[in-house]
C-alpha cells in the first residue's frame, strides 16, 4: 500500500515534475508474469527512477545497510526501504549470497518483478563491471526471462555522496527480453552460469554505452581505496618531511647567524679604526709641542743671559747700551732699570 501512496501520490508527481524522466523499450516490459529487471548501477537514485517508470510494482534486492543503521534517520531509512518494497540482502558472500537468491526466487514464484544489480555494488567510475553469476542462476531456477535495463543519467544528478541530487534529465533504456530456457536445469554449473551473466552484462554495455571493465566493481573499490590509502600516506610522509626541513632550517640559520655575528664582531675589535684619532699619537704631538714650546722659553732665558752679560761689559767698558729686544717685542727689563737710573 506504501508503495502506491508514494509512487502515485507523494513522491512519484514531484520527482516527475522536476526531472522529467523519458522512457525507451516501454513496450519491452511484460504485462504480467515474472520478470528480471537486471540494471547498471551508477547512483543511488537508480532504484527510484527505474520504479516509477513501471507500470507494475517492482521489488529490488538492497544491500543490508539500509535496513540495519541506527539512530532516527537509520530508522526512517529502514521504514522507506520496506515500505517501498525492498528485500534486506546480505553480500557479504558465500550463504549470504544463498540467501539473497532465495529471497528473490521468493518474489519471482509470486509472478513479479524483480530488480537486481549484476555488478553488486555502484560504479566507482561510471563504467560497467564484471557481472556476479547471481542473476544468472536466478534465471535459470525460475525459468523467468531477463531485461536488461540502462540508466542514464544518474551519476550525474546524484553522484556518490552526494544527498541532494542535482535536477536534471534521467533516462531509462529498456531492452528486449532475454531467454535462457536452452540452459534449464544447468543452474549448479558454473561455466553455464558466466556465460549467460556475460550475455546479460554484454546486452546492458550496448544499451548503457559504458566502458566494460573485466573485473569485479569491488575489487577495483578496493584497489582505489588501497591506492587512495597509499598517497595519503604518502602526501602525509612528504609534510612530515618538509616540516622536518623547514625545522632544521630556522635552527641551521640560528647557528649560522651566531658565527657570523661573532665573525664579525671578531675583526671590528682587532682591526684599527683609522677613522678614530690616535689618541697616542695625539698625546705624543701635544708633549712634542710643549717640549717645543720649552724650548723656545729656555732659549729666550738663554738669549736674556747673553744680553745680561751684554750690558755688564758695556758697563765695565763704560759704553753705550745696546738695544736689545727680549725677542717678544718687549726691551728688556734690566735695560728699562738704567734708563731709570739715569
Amino acid at each position: 500500500m506504501f508503495y502506491w501512496v508514494l509512487k502515485t501520490l507523494i513522491l512519484g508527481p514531484l520527482l516527475r515534475l522536476l526531472f522529467r524522466p523519458w522512457v525507451e523499450g516501454e513496450e519491452n516490459i511484460p504485462a504480467e508474469g515474472a520478470a528480471i529487471f537486471a540494471s547498471n548501477h551508477l547512483s543511488f537514485s537508480d532504484s527510484i527512477f527505474l520504479p516509477l517508470v513501471l507500470p507494475r510494482r517492482i521489488t529490488f534486492l538492497a544491500k543490508s545497510d539500509y535496513f540495519t543503521g541506527r539512530g532516527i534517520k537509520g530508522r526512517a531509512t529502514a521504514a522507506f526501504f520496506r515500505g517501498a518494497g525492498q528485500l534486506s540482502v546480505d553480500r557479504s558472500g558465500g550463504q549470504a549470497g544463498l540467501a539473497a537468491v532465495n529471497s528473490g526466487l521468493k518474489v519471482l514464484r509470486r509472478n513479479e518483478l524483480l530488480g537486481i544489480y549484476p555488478e553488486g555494488t555502484r560504479s566507482p567510475d561510471g563504467r560497467l563491471y564484471r557481472g556476479r553469476t547471481g542473476v544468472a542462476r536466478m534465471a535459470l531456477q525460475a525459468g523467468c526471462p531477463v531485461l536488461p535495463v540502462a540508466m542514464i543519467g544518474t551519476d550525474k544528478a546524484q553522484p556518490s555522496g552526494k544527498r541532494v541530487p542535482k535536477i536534471m534529465r534521467i533516462g531509462v533504456r529498456i531492452g528486449k527480453p532475454l531467454d535462457f530456457s536452452r540452459y534449464e536445469g544447468m543452474e549448479e554449473d558454473r561455466f553455464v552460469l558466466r556465460s549467460v551473466t556475460d550475455e546479460i552484462m554484454y546486452e546492458l554495455m550496448l544499451l548503457s554505452r559504458q566502458e566494460y571493465v573485466d573485473m569485479y566493481a569491488t575489487s577495483m573499490k578496493e584497489r582505489l581505496l588501497a591506492a587512495a590509502r597509499a598517497k595519503a600516506k604518502e602526501l602525509q610522509q612528504d609534510a612530515v618531511d618538509t616540516i622536518e626541513k623547514i625545522d632544521k632550517g630556522i635552527k641551521g640559520d640560528g647557528v649560522t647567524s651566531s658565527h657570523d655575528e661573532q665573525a664579525h664582531e671578531t675583526p671590528h675589535h682587532d682591526k684599527p679604526d683609522h677613522d678614530k684619532p690616535d689618541h697616542d699619537e695625539h698625546d705624543h704631538d701635544e708633549h712634542d709641542h710643549d717640549g717645543h714650546v720649552q724650548d723656545v722659553n729656555q732659549q729666550d732665558v738663554n738669549q736674556q743671559d747673553v744680553n745680561q752679560q751684554d750690558v755688564n761689559e758695556q758697563d765695565e767698558q763704560g759704553g753705550a747700551p745696546k738695544a736689545v729686544s727680549d725677542g717678544v717685542g718687549h726691551p728688556p727689563a734690566a735695560q728699562v732699570d738704567k734708563r731709570a737710573a739715569r
